[in-house]
């Protein structure tokens, strides 16, 4: 089966019910991330700008809202670096090139990776702490109309201009600008992902990268993790493939062939804090590429659900 009609099976479905706040509780991420433009990578942000996604399916004709939790920085679930001194600037993007220019697929902000119509920008000093802000009215047809990813795509790009402090916010797409009322079949999917793990060192986060039927192997990277536990993937064929893992302020890679029964699957990646020391305000990035060093999308919500690896135990008698 392909994407486009794995998706659209899925938007059909009366049973599927998609989350609309990002992070989604399946992922289990208190906050995404970005840092002001002169901080330092060696706080988990590795080019200080980060690129969602929304999905919006050809059937939902209401206009649509993206809410922004706590976009200052200022406030108690940001991190300050002495003094709050950051601006934070969020940009809207749509219409044709906004997702189908490859520059605006790549896990690096370059090129013309802010492809499109800008819809709408602001930027955010110490305000709104605590609070919700909304871009819109969108009408869905100012997205670009994109089967492979679930139907109209409208970009937001979050980039810290100046300063040094971490931005931590997140998202909800709404059909309602005072309220977070979610959109049938929405959905939320970055290639890049910077975001802040769980203090309780007992909480599992969880990234789910799409596999499709064109992926012969995948290459993880993974950003400044410090070394904090283990990282692994979950696939409907593998339990656990143990991941390397990255000290603080460098990159690890690691390249993994793809089995057959893995194409047109979501894999799980969890990353298991250690339950002795671990770290405090721990900021990480990741993506995964294909064979190609073409970006894999990771869904909010897992395409096809969560993989559940089949396992058998086999008794031997004595």
């Amino acid at each position: 089966m392909k994407l486009t009609s794995l998706l659209i099976t899925l938007l059909i479905s009366s049973n599927v019910v998609f989350a609309q706040q990002f992070p989604s509780v399946e992922e289990n991420i208190p906050y995404l991330v970005t840092f002001g433009g002169d901080g330092e990578t060696s706080w988990g942000d590795d080019d200080f700008t980060q690129i969602f996604f929304f999905s919006i399916p050809k059937s939902h004709k209401d206009p649509v809202y993206i809410r922004v939790y706590d976009p200052g920085t200022g406030g108690e679930i940001d991190e300050a670096k002495g003094d709050f001194n950051t601006t934070t600037k969020f940009s809207v993007y749509g219409g044709t090139g906004c997702i189908s220019n490859k520059d605006a697929r790549k896990t690096t902000p370059t090129g013309e990776y802010k492809s499109g119509n800008l819809l709408a920008n602001k930027s955010f000093v110490d305000e709104m702490d605590g609070e919700w802000y909304s871009f819109g009215p969108f009408n869905p047809t100012s997205g670009e109309f994109a089967p492979k990813y679930g139907g109209y795509v409208i970009k937001f790009i979050c980039e810290g201009v100046s300063g040094n402090d971490g931005n931590l916010y997140k998202y909800f797409l709404s059909t309602s600008p005072t309220e977070n009322k979610k959109i049938e079949g929405g959905n939320a999917f970055t290639f890049e992902y910077t975001f802040r793990l769980n203090e309780d060192p007992n909480e599992v986060s969880h990234i789910y990268p799409y596999v499709d039927s064109n992926v012969v192997s995948i290459k993880q990277s993974n950003f400044d993790y410090d070394n904090d536990g283990d990282i692994k993937i979950t696939t409907v064929a593998r339990l656990a493939l143990h991941l390397s893992m990255s000290a603080n302020d460098v990159w690890v890679h690691g390249v993994h062939k793809i089995l057959q029964k893995e194409k047109e699957t979501s894999f799980d990646i969890q990353f298991l804090k250690r339950q002795e020391d671990p770290i405090k305000r721990n900021n990480v990035t990741f993506y995964v590429t294909n064979q190609d060093e073409e970006g894999l999308p990771f869904y909010s919500v897992p395409i096809g659900g969560k993989p559940n690896p089949s396992t058998s135990i086999k008794v031997v008698p004595k």
